[in-house]
């Protein structure tokens, strides 16, 4: 079997763990069950469970990025960083089971450095992309020449972040995240 297809295998049967009974409930035992493979199986692939949890931790970013990439086509900047933000959104099954587990790992996180390490790692991809969707915008003449772009973006990921965990826990409606959403960017994304 090919190797990375196997370990994505394993990855996506913890992420199914993590997402029912969260990081707790993951052993290298419930693992192997869940994924139908032996325990020497999952050894082989994963020295540790750190490295393993790790790596489903990349795999469900990877998810993530692949969807929000297949929802970019050439469109405005203000509605591709929408879709973007929206991809990223609990705001159906799959994208509420990422959520959770996301929320897992980012507590984990808290105090496992190697597990902080991999999150920021994320992180300059959202801001580069809004960064150059408002320069883009500016250009055009669709966002006012003053905005510093890399400004809007720390704000532009910090309420997306800041939008999640409400919305997963059902404070906040689609209506009011997509609204919230959409008054915002219509603050940036205004004629120059």
């Amino acid at each position: 079997m090919d190797h990375q297809a196997r370990r994505r295998q394993i990855a996506d049967a913890l992420l199914r763990i993590v997402d029912r009974e969260g990081l707790e409930g993951v052993s290298l035992r419930h693992v192997a069950a869940e994924a139908g493979v032996s325990m020497g199986s999952v050894q082989h692939y994963f020295a540790t469970k750190d490295q393993m949890m790790i790596f489903a931790l990349i795999h469900v970013h990877e998810r993530i990025y692949q969807r929000v990439n297949a929802c970019l086509d050439p469109r405005s900047p203000r509605d591709l960083v929408r879709s973007a933000i929206i991809e990223m959104l609990p705001l159906d099954d799959e994208r509420r089971t990422e959520a959770r587990i996301a929320l897992a790992f980012l507590a984990r996180s808290a105090v496992a450095p190697e597990y902080a390490a991999t999150l920021r790692e994320g992180y300059p991809y959202h801001a580069l992309f809004f960064a150059e969707q408002i320069r883009r915008a500016q250009q055009n003449g669709e966002a006012p020449a003053d905005l510093v772009p890399e400004q809007e973006a720390v704000l532009l990921f910090a309420i997306t972040q800041g939008l999640v965990n409400p919305t997963l826990i059902g404070h906040y409606t689609e209506e009011t995240v997509i609204d919230a959403l959409d008054r915002h960017l219509d603050r940036i994304f205004r004629a120059g």
